[in-house]
């Protein structure tokens, strides 16, 4: 009788860190220092020439790093702390 392996998933992290990104959202966030650092940078752009969309998108971001639903560029979420 013959076993059968289950398959094995695999969530791939990104290589940046959800430290760094929360650090630079609290501080240079209106800026989308944070945006940048992963990648996005047509996101940091629009972040930067509107300071944060007026300071809703800067909230926005901080509570989606700090839940973990924060992806890279590649869709990727960041690595834990």
């Amino acid at each position: 009788m013959e076993t059968q392996e289950k398959p094995v998933y695999v969530t791939p992290t990104s290589e940046k860190s959800r430290t760094v990104a929360l650090l630079l959202c609290l501080f240079l966030g209106p800026l989308g220092a944070h945006q940048f650092y992963v990648g996005k940078m047509g996101w940091g752009l629009a972040y930067l020439f509107t300071f944060g969309f007026i300071g809703l998108g800067w909230v926005i971001s901080t509570i989606s790093i700090l839940l973990g639903s924060f992806t890279d560029n590649v869709g990727s979420p960041l690595r834990m702390w």
